[in-house]
């Protein structure tokens, strides 16, 4: 069966006032490798069926895994059963009535496999020899994911997106394991991927980690290249529900009630930004929500996204929202969308510094490479901890002069927009902390004149 069968047939098995379908079907190929030698490669194939029944103001939600054609039948049982037994939902509204069908509706899926990584794997291998030659030591892996995602509704809703996702996690050490360094990339095909380029920067800062420098815990300048402004940026973005704000849960609450929608976080012109159709991070331009939560509703599914910004020159312009939610905050429904944008003033018009023109440009502070294990510590100034790892570099009078030991930071994403000095160029990057459920972002480096680099760690 088909998954466009499997809607159909499980929207007219649904006995119940309204039905909404969803269908994944996902694929899955990799590459591991360890000290300069493939390890492992495989492909996966998953398929799950997730059924909305409506009853009147109440929704039940079965969702299950490779389901079979004659196991169909019971699962819409089930959810219309878990409908009737439902407490009214808050957030009941009419589905969404129908459009445009998806012009692809009808086409086959057409699975990812391993000859997604032709003409990456080669230049894998000969960037194993390259570090083998140095002296150094590649470890990491690349994954590519392609999901099928087909919703149908009672309300003639035929919708379908194809989502292409791959990243790549590298780390070099070298050959006595004491220095370590990390990049990442994101890319929808791998035919993008430049393996030489991402190996000659690590064999760079492994050569800057031959000298070390031990500093203490305090404020510095501090460079973050775009994976981890990413980090920081996609905990906001997550962090920006309205009921949240709107219940006084979050940073973006109004003291005295409401949301602060409409003030000015930063002084320097900052956008923050979310669009379906943006190049090389395209995602779903519709909702797809297999479950209600605070910040997202089934009776939501299908409805259109476009371009959002969240925050605009600094000033924040909307927060994550539904219908429902909507209606409670007087704001327009925003709904949120599965890629992250950031650009300093000029919105990517106008040239901005590469993070090497940067370095150039410091006195005296630290380059970081990646943040990890990050943490929330207050939602109330959205306060995170975190820790640096695989390189933390010491930048003087223009030059990088040696690596530093790790720390642990505390920092608010939302107060470090009001106190950014400089923001870089942007491009597609890949976060490392987030990566697994966050991959689409095209983020700035930027300056900070005063990171809080609260302790010293021992992590390594």
């Amino acid at each position: 069966m088909t998954p466009q069968e499997m809607v159909e047939r499980a929207l007219a098995l649904s006995t119940n006032d309204g039905c909404v379908v969803l269908v994944d079907e996902e694929s899955t190929a990799n590459l591991r490798f360890a000290g300069n030698t493939l390890t492992t490669n495989g492909v996966a194939r998953s398929s799950r069926l997730t059924v909305i029944s409506i009853a009147g103001e109440r929704a039940g939600v079965v969702s299950r895994a490779a389901v079979r054609e004659d196991q169909l039948a019971d699962v819409v049982a089930a959810a219309d059963k878990a409908a009737r037994d439902a407490q009214p939902a808050e957030d009941a509204r009419p589905l969404v009535e129908a459009g445009p069908a998806s012009a692809h509706w009808d086409e086959d899926v057409r699975p990812t496999d391993i000859g997604v990584f032709g003409a990456f794997a080669p230049a894998l291998g000969e960037a194993f020899a390259t570090a083998e030659a140095g002296g150094r030591r590649l470890y990491g892996f690349a994954e590519h994911r392609l999901t099928s995602t087909f919703l149908g509704t009672s309300t003639d809703v035929r919708l379908r997106h194809d989502q292409p996702t791959g990243r790549l996690e590298l780390n070099a050490k070298s050959a006595d394991l004491k220095r370590s360094a990390w990049t990442g990339v994101s890319t929808e095909d791998f035919t993008d991927v430049d393996v030489d380029t991402l190996g000659a920067s690590l064999a760079q800062r492994l050569e800057w980690a031959k000298n070390r420098v031990d500093m203490p815990a305090g404020r510095y300048e501090t460079l973050l290249p775009p994976s981890a402004v990413a980090d920081l940026m996609i905990y906001l973005f997550w962090s920006a529900g309205a009921r949240d704000a709107l219940d006084g849960r979050s940073v973006f609450a109004k003291p005295g009630g409401g949301t602060r929608v409409g003030e000015q976080l930063g002084t320097l012109p900052v956008t923050l930004s979310s669009d379906p159709g943006a190049e090389g991070i395209a995602c779903a331009p519709f909702v797809t929500a297999h479950a209600s939560s605070r910040e997202s509703s089934v009776f939501d599914n299908g409805l259109p996204l476009g371009p959002t910004d969240w925050i605009r020159d600094g000033r924040l312009e909307a927060l994550h929202q539904t219908r429902y939610s909507a209606e409670l905050s007087g704001l327009a429904v925003t709904p949120a969308v599965d890629n992250l944008i950031m650009r300093g003033p000029g919105g990517g018009t106008s040239p901005s510094p590469s993070l090497e023109e940067m370095i150039a440009g410091t006195r005296h502070g630290l380059l970081l490479t990646c943040l990890w294990y990050i943490r929330e510590v207050d939602p109330q100034t959205l306060l995170v901890t975190g820790l640096t790892r695989d390189g933390v570099y010491l930048v003087e009078h223009g030059e990088v002069v040696g690596e530093v030991n790790n720390f642990r930071f505390n920092e608010s994403p939302v107060d470090l927009l009001g106190r950014i000095s400089e923001v870089g160029a942007e491009a597609r990057t890949l976060p490392r902390e987030w990566n697994d459920y966050f991959q689409r972002t095209i983020m700035p480096a930027v300056r900070v004149p005063d990171f809080n680099m609260s302790t010293v760690s021992q992590a390594s």
